[in-house]
């Protein structure tokens, strides 16, 4: 994740299926291309500038270029006086009808490097599909993220005040088992809860959410596979799709705590 936004010579680098020019062809003749660098432009024209890009790697090489990618934005405000979280636009897209076009909100934690992604109950994403206009679709969707950011910031300064028991934490670390582990794979919950930085060693329910997506994520959580009785260590989620799952699935269960 960089401090400063990255030029497009970097994000061509990064992921050189945003400048693909024409969508994959297996797509019909009534899908509705759109390139991505020029939403991404229209975006930066927004004051949201690109600080991190990622795409999806691709069994089919045939898709290569076409797959899934994101792509993360800062507002220029944030860029200049950083906070210790910052709110995020984030765009994904695909060229080759795996992915629709959708425009959501996020939040970066700095402590940590979190990237979490806001769950629909929230904020509901801006879908632009590929069929038809879009004429002014991304100009209201970045509108509105630009308008609930000081609500989600103080969204989060709620519930950094809000102090988890021992249940309570154990709790939420169990209902975030099955969002990253099937049934037949059996995990300690606690250990979703081991911290990895000082920081992080408190019970508010905003630093639980992060604890756990952070053991989720990155992995190296041993567990049972109770139909072989073998053991396994998870690897670190790679997937954009199941990231953005495993975030908002988090992000709901952090709003049931909330509420």
């Amino acid at each position: 994740m960089s401090k400063i936004p990255l030029t497009n010579e970097q994000l061509k680098q990064q992921a050189p299926a945003l400048f693909t020019k024409e969508p994959h062809y297996n797509t019909s003749d009534k899908y509705h291309f759109i390139k991505s660098i020029d939403v991404v432009n229209e975006i930066k024209a927004n004051n949201w500038y690109p600080v991190s890009v990622s795409e999806a790697s691709v069994r089919d090489l045939d898709k290569e270029g076409y797959q899934q990618h994101l792509v993360r934005f800062r507002h220029f405000d944030d860029l200049l006086h950083e906070q210790d979280n910052a709110v995020e636009l984030l765009l994904f897209n695909s060229h080759d009808r795996s992915k629709s076009f959708s425009i959501s909100a996020g939040i970066y934690r700095f402590v940590c490097a979190n990237g979490l992604v806001i769950a629909d109950s929230v904020f509901e994403k801006y879908k632009i599909k590929h069929l038809g206009d879009r004429e002014n679709d991304v100009a209201t969707a970045v509108a509105n993220i630009t308008a609930i950011k000081p609500m989600l910031i103080d969204k989060i300064n709620k519930l950094e005040s809000i102090e988890l028991t021992q249940l309570e934490k154990e709790s939420f670390a169990r209902s975030s088992i099955p969002l990253r582990f099937e049934n037949h794979l059996q995990v300690n919950h606690t250990d979703l809860l081991i911290p990895h930085r000082e920081e992080d060693k408190n019970s508010s329910l905003y630093t639980v959410l992060n604890v756990i997506q952070e053991n989720l994520l990155r992995g190296n959580i041993s567990g049972t596979n109770k139909e072989t009785g073998r053991r396994f260590t998870s690897r670190e989620i790679t997937s954009i799709s199941k990231d953005v799952d495993v975030n908002q699935g988090l992000w709901d269960i952090a709003e049931k705590y909330f509420q």
